[in-house]
């Protein structure tokens, strides 16, 4: 009896349906790039007292200083993004902060120049589409030995488009975040998003190696009652694996810094996507792989 593949294109509706909303945010406003990739100085403060964001922009218009972007990060605490900054500038800036608000804590200060952000943000980008094309790789000769009807580089493509699943997922939401409530793309967000595509392959190869075992055994008749036995086999392992790493991050989202709360959040979402693509996408499109074959081969 089939339960997870009899209703694959239900999962992939569902899957379409979480990544449209973010995929319109993008084509629309595109990712808020942090000061990692555009250039600029990222300044947090902590004052005496909260202020509104309009006090802070107008103090730094008093002294020819343009603040981009106000985060606020913790009790009072604010993080000021701008273009690059001189010491004189910044020494300016400081010092209207405390005429106009009292005593200003400096907390982090980073700069961070255009041709180093354009830099990073090509080698960012690189590192993502080579982590992918290994990925295909090292999953076509893994399963270099998979028995008919299958084929490794469908086991390969299948990850991969399980990974890109994953990756607009986090990518879409930030996207939305980034418009909505400021949320900005650092160095951090690319390590998150490289960790996610490392989670989603090692869900996706936990069941496409059941797969393959199966096949070998030839126990069941069709392709498609393999994979669905195969899903339920390793569903309990790959659910129990990522409610350990979800608990985990859930603790540090809540007990954590300001710092990495971004980083935290795109790891606990990429990595229940990535659960869930493995089980009800990866597989599955297999399935319609090899029922879209079968009926080439009967015309």
């Amino acid at each position: 009896m089939l339960h997870v593949v009899g209703k694959k294109f239900w999962y992939f509706l569902f899957s379409a349906l979480v990544i449209l909303p973010g995929l319109i945010s993008l084509f629309l406003w595109g990712l808020n790039l942090g000061i990692d990739f555009t250039g600029g100085t990222l300044v947090e403060i902590r004052l005496e007292r909260q202020v509104e964001r309009v006090e802070i922009l107008e103090s730094g218009k008093t002294v020819g200083v343009e603040v981009s972007s106000i985060q606020s990060t913790g009790t009072n605490s604010y993080l000021l993004r701008t273009k690059p900054l001189e010491e004189d500038h910044y020494k300016s800036l400081i010092e209207a902060f405390k005429g106009k608000f009292g005593e200003v804590t400096e907390l982090r200060r980073e700069t961070v120049g255009p041709t180093i952000g354009s830099e990073l943000l090509r080698k960012s980008l690189l590192a993502i589409a080579l982590a992918s094309v290994m990925v295909v790789l090292y999953i076509a000769w893994a399963f270099r030995s998979v028995p008919a009807p299958a084929s490794s580089w469908r086991f390969g493509v299948a990850a991969i488009v399980a990974l890109l699943h994953d990756v607009l997922v986090v990518v879409g939401l930030f996207s939305i975040l980034g418009h909505f409530a400021a949320v900005e793309i650092d160095s951090l967000f690319v390590t998150a998003l490289l960790t996610v595509i490392g989670f989603s392959v090692h869900d996706t190869i936990v069941v496409f190696d059941r797969i393959r075992e199966n096949l070998n055994r030839r126990t069941f008749s069709s392709f498609a009652q393999t994979v669905d036995h195969s899903i339920m086999q390793t569903i309990g392992r790959s659910l129990n694996t990522s409610l350990t790493v979800v608990f985990v991050l859930t603790a540090m989202l809540l007990f954590g810094g300001t710092s990495v709360r971004w980083f935290i959040v795109a790891l606990l979402v990429g990595v229940v996507s990535g659960t869930y693509s493995s089980i009800f996408n990866a597989a599955p499109l297999l399935v319609v792989w090899q029922e879209w074959t079968e009926k080439r081969r009967k015309r």
